[in-house]
């Protein structure tokens, strides 16, 4: 479903405001959400998409950092070899050219070459929030060109 009709349909549906670029051949993914919360650091990020994925959009909320990339080429083939629909990154990712061949769709701020820490200081299943919308463990996501909806359930 096209997120303005969502919108359009029900207009108390949260909405993200943030101009996320698009990586990846997909541009649009939906899915139940599970979420992150981490500052500059990728391992608890690797680790949740070494999970089997169901289809799950996961959410990560790096608190807008561009100083260094949460995800890259080997975390988002790890991403779709475990069935995840798709990633949103309130941060940096890197290997941009090569996510772009890659059959996924990932959300983030921008780029950046520098990686993350790695010392697994983060979060998992909590709500966060940013860009207006707020997106809960088991809610659901749908996302396409025109932006981000977050439902309390599939529509």
């Amino acid at each position: 479903m096209a997120t303005a009709d969502l919108m359009d349909a029900d207009d108390a549906l949260g909405s993200c405001a943030v101009q996320f670029r698009s990586f990846g051949k997909r541009r649009t993914m939906e899915g139940v959400i599970s979420t992150i919360s981490c500052f500059e650091d990728h391992l608890v990020v690797k680790q949740k998409l070494s999970e089997a994925g169901e289809g799950r959009v996961l959410v990560v909320d790096a608190r807008g950092s561009l100083n260094r990339a949460i995800l890259g080429d080997t975390m988002a083939e790890l991403a779709i070899s475990n069935g995840w629909a798709g990633v949103i990154i309130n941060g940096a990712v890197r290997d941009a050219a090569t996510l772009d061949t890659l059959d996924v769709c990932i959300k983030a701020l921008g780029t950046n070459p520098r990686r993350s820490t790695g010392l697994a200081e983060g979060v998992v299943d909590v709500a966060v929030a940013f860009g207006g919308a707020i997106f809960r463990p088991g809610d659901y996501l749908y996302s396409d060109e025109d932006g981000i909806v977050v439902a309390p359930r599939k529509l």
